[in-house]
């Protein structure tokens, strides 16, 4: 399997992944995403049938680095999207805030 690079930014777009992908993909993307120091960040995972954003969110539920989560509004996706906090206190041994 290759090895996808992300440049980390506060939006994951999820709809090139596949969803076998997606648990791994979630807890590596939010572990860089605290490493450098972006605790807010936007999950687009699209309106469809809202079967993906049920699997997402089941994901945020148990994840450990995830403090809150909630819609995004309109302008941002809409229940297309899902706003993430991170924690601010999780040792990731980079982090800019332990």
């Amino acid at each position: 399997m290759k090895v996808v690079k992300l440049a980390i930014e506060d939006v994951l777009d999820l709809h090139t992944f596949r969803p076998k992908d997606i648990p791994d993909l979630l807890e590596d993307y939010f572990t860089e995403c605290i490493r450098a120091g972006i605790y807010s960040v936007r999950i687009i995972h699209g309106k469809g049938k809202g079967i993906q954003k049920r699997r997402v969110r089941g994901l945020l539920e148990k994840n450990s680095m995830v403090r809150t989560f909630n819609e995004a509004p309109p302008e941002a996706g809409g229940w297309g999207a899902t706003l993430v906090e991170l924690v601010r206190n999780l040792d990731t041994g980079n982090s800019k805030e332990n």
